[in-house]
């Protein structure tokens, strides 16, 4: 098929390295180049980067909502437009531009979180699963009919990052299936009172908050990990949690209750026994490789 491909990030590369060995990508649409350094560097896209290095044309508008834009996308002339994680509304025009339309690789089991940030909602929540949807595009915010999906288990040693991973090879391999008998998949709708919201990832929720229960923050911990990572302050430095484990130890919220051979912070409800932590300017390490050099007070709130 003759495909348009949009999207930006990591989680889309596996996908756009499929449709390129599988299919004729003709153009790749991702987000600018961001500006950063002293030198004000461009730095591109994983899309962008592995678009370039395959000779495809890559273009990155700002807006799609305007005509020009519209009727340039429109002229590319493709089967189909492939949507991995873009960044930007599709209009309209551009949704109905080619006869198979636009379809979507979302990380979630759809109707279940729609929004932005699925795959670290599903494991704060505490769901058992998670998967990847391929799904029509429509107006509205992942509102589109269902064509394929697949599951993948969320495990007490799932993080965000491990689950983005797996679900980014798994979007590949389904898009693949569906774009090789696009016919072969019927439309489901969505049922609307099964659906919820993956609110955005905001910057305050990386403070960790040993007002939870241990099970609840030990949750949080692991879909934040590895970001942005759920982090205290101590002794003026910033440590982030990459991972822990809940206890039953009771003990006052923020307490540190055992801080020689492991590291033990009281909750709400049990403590959080942490096993990976980054130490302010500092490598990721195992909790007993920074007790080592780091001392913390047994009693002290944090």
């Amino acid at each position: 098929m003759k495909v348009v491909f949009m999207g930006t990030p990591d989680f889309s590369v596996p996908a756009l390295q499929r449709l390129i060995d599988e299919h004729d990508v003709v153009c790749v649409y991702t987000r600018e180049p961001k500006v950063s350094g002293r030198g004000n560097n461009l730095n591109k896209t994983p899309v962008h980067l592995l678009a370039e290095k395959n000779g495809i044309e890559v273009r990155t508008p700002k807006t799609l909502r305007d005509e020009n834009e519209q009727k340039k996308f429109a002229a590319l002339d493709a089967d189909i437009a492939v949507v991995a994680a873009y960044g930007l509304i599709l209009p309209q025009p551009v949704l109905e531009a080619f006869p198979f339309g636009c379809l979507n690789i979302h990380a979630s089991l759809l109707p279940r979180w729609r929004g932005a940030a699925p795959i670290q909602r599903a494991i704060e929540a505490g769901d058992e699963k998670s998967g990847i949807t391929i799904m029509q595009m429509a107006q509205g915010l992942d509102t589109g009919d269902m064509l394929l999906k697949g599951e993948v288990k969320i495990s007490a040693d799932t993080t965000g990052g491990s689950l983005h991973d797996e679900l980014s090879l798994l979007g590949a391999e389904l898009i693949s299936k569906v774009l090789a008998e696009p016919a072969k998949y019927h439309p489901e709708k969505q049922t609307e009172s099964e659906t919820c919201y993956a609110q955005k990832i905001e910057k305050s929720e990386a403070k960790a908050d040993f007002k939870l229960s241990a099970k609840q923050l030990c949750r949080k911990i692991r879909a934040f990990s590895p970001y942005p990572a759920i982090y205290f302050e101590y002794k003026n430095e910033r440590f982030k949690i990459l991972f822990a484990e809940p206890d039953e130890e009771n003990g006052e919220k923020g307490e540190i209750l055992e801080a020689s051979d492991e590291l033990k912070i009281a909750c709400a409800e049990g403590s959080i026994k942490i096993t990976k932590i980054q130490r302010q300017g500092k490598k990721t390490m195992d909790i007993a490789e920074l007790l080592r050099g780091f001392s913390f007070v047994e009693g002290e709130i944090i």
